[in-house]
């Protein structure tokens, strides 16, 4: 299927806000790998994120589920995959909530459906490699201090959360039980170009240019650790090809943040970007009741992959989320697409 036979990566969920910044990345960096990228093109999934990559000689898009059995069966009879970085997941807190059977479906079946395919693979080759991208979620909530260690013990929240927790036990169960050799990373919040505008930055980017409601859960306290999403790329690069295998690697921007000190940092950024008065955009917070289930505070202690590995963040959070803004301006045509929902007009053009 191309001339690049010598090294083939799947990835799964690579039309996805992370996984089309992990696809972008391999394909660029690895021109003599093959890259494979497997999405089921679900509502977070969009391949306007790849248009600039869509005929690359070692790109290839493969559209199909995870929970289709006899799909994976047949794709690895025929492509011999080296490694398989899987990024495939529903991973929207919120949907978990109204629908947890989805994310059971696809964050744990789906994932043992595709560990059983890789078992095949493995034998085949002694250098395969499963990569299971996760999140910090699993790890429960912390307090005012303290951080989430990669010894940390799992204590899930949220059904989004429960189902990561239980995928990374069977990835780790797959490597006890068949020695499947496998990596795993656990990522703090994501920001940055093509994200989804239904998680909390590119929503609140586009509520502000819209003068709609900026709604902030609770009090607005709420923690998180903020990793751009191009610098998680570059660790998914490092974990994938030098992380030891059965080692977990947390993967964090040491940048921690509540909620409304986040909101209001934005807000800055917007006024000065549309040139309103100073405190406009504030004028949109809007405080609701908070979700079921709602962590205080996560906050990754990423040292492991900094002192064995070498990777750190790249940019500054303020700096990164100057970025994100000025992309969502200079991408006014694919923010309209997404809202509006004109991109799956793209995909019947490009692959139906």
């Amino acid at each position: 299927m191309s001339k690049y036979t010598n090294y083939n990566i799947l990835i799964t969920g690579g039309a996805g806000f992370i996984g089309s910044h992990v696809v972008r990345h391999f394909v660029n960096k690895y021109e003599k790998y093959h890259i494979y990228n497997l999405d089921a093109l679900t509502y977070a999934g969009n391949l306007e994120n790849l248009k600039d990559i869509q005929d690359r000689e070692n790109y290839s898009f493969l559209k199909g589920d995870i929970t289709d059995q006899a799909f994976l069966a047949t794709l690895f009879k025929e492509i011999v995959f080296d490694g398989i970085i899987h990024l495939a997941a529903e991973s929207h807190v919120d949907r978990s909530i109204s629908d947890p059977l989805s994310f059971v479906k696809t964050n744990v079946l789906g994932t043992v459906n595709l560990l059983n395919e890789a078992l095949g693979q493995a034998k085949k080759n002694p250098d395969f490699r499963f990569y299971h991208v996760s999140t910090d979620e699993v790890y429960g909530a912390l307090g005012d201090t303290g951080f989430f260690t990669e010894t940390t013990p799992y204590s899930p929240n949220s059904p989004y959360s429960a189902s990561k927790a239980s995928s990374d036990h069977f990835v780790r169960a797959y490597g006890e039980t068949f020695s499947l050799p496998f990596v795993i990373s656990n990522c703090s919040n994501n920001y940055g170009p093509n994200h989804f505008p239904e998680k909390l930055i590119p929503l609140f980017i586009n509520n502000i240019i819209n003068n709609k409601p900026l709604p902030v859960y609770g009090d607005g306290n709420y923690t998180r650790d903020w990793l751009y999403v191009k610098d998680h790329a570059s660790a998914i690069d490092l974990v994938y090809h030098k992380g030891l295998k059965g080692e977990t690697y947390n993967i964090g921007g040491f940048n921690e943040w509540k909620n409304i000190d986040l909101v209001k940092l934005l807000c800055g950024i917007m006024d000065r970007k549309l040139d309103r008065q100073e405190g406009a955009s504030e004028k949109l917070i809007t405080f609701v009741k908070d979700r079921p289930g709602h962590d205080l505070r996560y906050a990754i202690d990423a040292t492991k992959i900094n002192q064995e590995l070498g990777w750190k963040p790249s940019v500054t959070f303020e700096e990164g989320l100057k970025r994100t803004v000025d992309w969502y301006f200079d991408n006014e045509e694919w923010l309209n697409h997404v809202t509006s929902g004109d991109y799956k007009e793209y995909y019947k053009k490009q692959y139906q």
